[in-house]
């Protein structure tokens, strides 16, 4: 068996320690601990919920402007009238347009991240459920992106606000951050975060409503937390 480096003792050793579940200031600390990489690695929070998926009034979905941004932002396409199609390319949107998006997408082009769309488009939009919706790309008023005010939704995504739904399993992923933020901005952000799931809890889920939480980078284990 081939010896393992001092890089790979330090992970090993590093990732034993992050199996028991620590403070989120702990956590935060343990995590930069791990050893670095050649680029700035996103930091990501999962907790598994006490949640039936199935169950629509169980489900979790929405979206989030981090107290201190996550470090990165979002290509957003905007579906609008065609006299506001000015103001969403002036707020940030990659692209706007109605009926003519419809047809860009329909021909293959999803070079973005977040689709955003006023109500009155969602009759052209609900064509591209086989496009958008195997992607998460499908607008929705619980996540905010189907509204009234486009400009000021397309500026949020732009600068970083973030969606966030459970998964089949009863799992949320959400970007909390990058490595290069300082601890206390990171703290900010995940306690903002996990606080805000937890006064979401549906009024359907008895007993313990958080089951497990971890926070993670691009390329290290996982650090278990405390709830």
């Amino acid at each position: 068996m081939a010896k393992l480096t001092r890089v790979q003792k330090a992970s090993l050793e590093i990732a034993s320690k992050g199996k028991q579940p620590h403070s989120i200031i702990n956590a935060i600390k343990l995590l930069k601990t791990y050893p670095k990489r050649k680029f700035d690695q996103t930091i990501e929070v999962v907790m598994h919920l006490a949640i039936d998926p199935r169950q629509a009034d169980q489900q979790l979905r929405g979206s989030v402007s981090m107290p201190k941004g996550v470090g990165k932002s979002a290509r957003v396409a905007c579906f609008c009238a065609s006299d506001k199609v000015e103001a969403a390319i002036a707020a940030g949107a990659v692209e706007a347009g109605s009926e003519d998006l419809v047809k860009k997408i329909e021909g293959g082009w999803l070079d973005f991240d977040v689709a955003v769309a006023s109500p009155d488009m969602m009759r052209f939009v609900g064509k591209l459920g086989r496009q958008l919706g195997p992607k998460g790309l499908m607008p929705s008023p619980k996540a905010g992106t189907v509204t009234p005010d486009i400009e000021t939704a397309v500026a949020e995504f732009t600068a970083g606000k973030v969606e966030y739904r459970n998964d089949d399993a009863g799992n949320i992923h959400c970007i909390v951050g990058k490595m290069s933020f300082s601890d206390e901005d990171l703290i900010e952000n995940l306690s903002f975060f996990l606080n805000m799931i937890i006064k979401a809890r549906p009024a359907a889920v008895k007993g313990e409503f958080v089951k497990n939480c971890a926070i993670c980078a691009t390329m290290t284990p996982s650090v278990k937390i405390a709830i």
